[in-house]
Formats: C-alpha cells, structure tokens, sequence
C-alpha cells in the first residue's frame, strides 16, 4: 500500500514560508503527502486570500475562508469573507471558534464572529474548522444550538478528552492531531488519541507551528505530518500505511469537495 497523507492543517501564507515556500511544498510531495489544506484565517481577510491564491497554483492543495477568534475585534466585512468562501478550492469555514486562552479579541466579537460563521458554512454547505482553546463546553453549545451537525467539521489541534470527543462524533465533527501528539510530556493526549476511534480523526502540521519530534523547535512545515502519522500508527498499533489511508480517508468525506 503507497503512503498517502493528507496535511488537514497548516498556514501556508505565513511569512514563515516566504524564503521557501515552494521547497517546502515540494519536501511536503516527497514524503507521502498527496493533499493539502491550508487554512485561510489570520490577518484579518488576508490570509484567506493568500491561501486562495496558493489553492490555485496547486491541483493538490485547497483552502479555507475563516476570520480567527484573534482577529474577533476587528473591523470586517463579513460579506466579503462569504464571497471568499464561495470560491470553489474553497473547502471548509474557518478557522473560527473561541479562544479565552490567549483573550487576544473581546469575548462577545469573538461569539459574534463564530456564530456569524457558523450560518455562512451552513450557506455555503462547507464544514467547519473550530479553534478552541479553554472554551470546549462554549464551542460545542453553539456548534448544537445552531445546528452545525448539517455540516459537520473538525475540531483542531485536539486538546480535550475522549468523552469530549464523542459528544463531538455525535453532531459529525472529527478531531485532529498535530505534532503535540508527539511531545515527550504528552502522555495523557496519548491516552486520549488511544480512547478516539480512528475514524473519527485526521491529522495535521498547523505549520509553521508546533513542529513534531524529531523536529522540535524548528519552524513546521507540512512535510513533518509523517512524524505524527507515524505516533498516530504506533498508539493504534497499526501499519503507517494503513492509518495514512484511514486519516486521509476521512478528511477527503468532510472536504467533500476536495477531489
């Protein structure tokens, strides 16, 4: 069975890529990964864009159109993200959600942009992308009441438990591992990625962030999602091959439209 990987997350317009972004893109081919999402959210609109024009240079990559809970406070035009979103290498809504982590926007734009989002995927027919940090109990009650079971999502960068998760399964969201999974002191994310049925999960780089072991402290990049693969692959104990094809499987249903 040939590897095939698909990075359900990362931010290829960051500036972190601007000295060597099609190497990287291209390091991504080299091992194993065949499809890329990356996430239109930061910058206010602008890196929505910037992930648009990178979908339309690559037959393998796709993007998102999103306004990140950070960026809640500012002033923007919630029509033009839904013409961003309509555009059709556009596969997903977010990422949005809430953050009472960082508290980087105030907490009522920061529901007032999730929700506004929520509906626009619901307009468009797009999942969802939710960035929750210390906010799983507020994420999942508005994710219920307005009733984005339709469209379903993914909850990223997955930090909450396996009970957490099932509620989630049950509305039709997926979770989503970055290299976190791999840290030494990650244990109990370990014990929780072991509870969740494979088949509900992907997983990701959220580069240029958070890169995996052996890469740690170094800038991520898509590439290194092989590295959480392959923990993903020893905690189920199954071959890479296998969980590559079941990851990748389970975003191309959620994408949709990524074909």
């Amino acid at each position: 069975m040939a590897l095939e990987l698909l990075d359900s997350h990362t931010h290829l317009d960051s500036e972190s890529f601007d000295i060597d972004r099609e190497a990287c893109i291209e390091r991504a081919r080299a091992n194993g990964i065949t499809r890329i999402l990356t996430v239109g959210a930061g910058r206010g609109l602008a890196s929505t864009r910037g992930a648009i024009a990178l979908a339309e240079s690559y037959d393998w990559i796709w993007a998102s159109a999103g306004i990140h809970p950070h960026d809640a406070g500012q002033d923007l035009d919630i029509s033009d993200l839904k013409k961003l979103a309509e555009h059709p290498k556009v596969v997903a809504i977010g990422e949005t959600g809430l953050d009472f982590f960082k508290n980087l926007a105030p907490i009522d734009k920061q529901y007032e942009y999730f929700e506004l989002q929520i509906e626009l995927a619901l307009a468009v027919k797009k999942p969802l992308i939710i960035h929750s940090r210390q906010a799983g109990e507020e994420c999942l009650k508005l994710l219920e009441t307005k009733n984005a079971s339709a469209v379903g999502g993914v909850f990223h960068c997955y930090a909450e438990d396996a009970a957490f998760a099932e509620r989630l399964r049950a509305i039709g969201f997926l979770v989503s591992f970055p290299g976190t999974l791999t840290f030494k002191k990650a244990e109990a994310l370990r014990t929780v990625c072991k509870a969740i049925p494979l088949e509900q999960m992907m997983v990701e780089t959220d580069a240029p962030f958070m890169a995996p072991e052996p890469h740690r402290g170094k800038r991520c990049e898509p590439a290194f999602v092989l590295e959480t693969a392959r923990c993903l692959a020893t905690l189920k104990g199954l071959p890479l091959e296998e969980v590559a094809a079941i990851t990748t499987s389970n975003a191309l249903k959620l994408f949709s439209t990524m074909r």
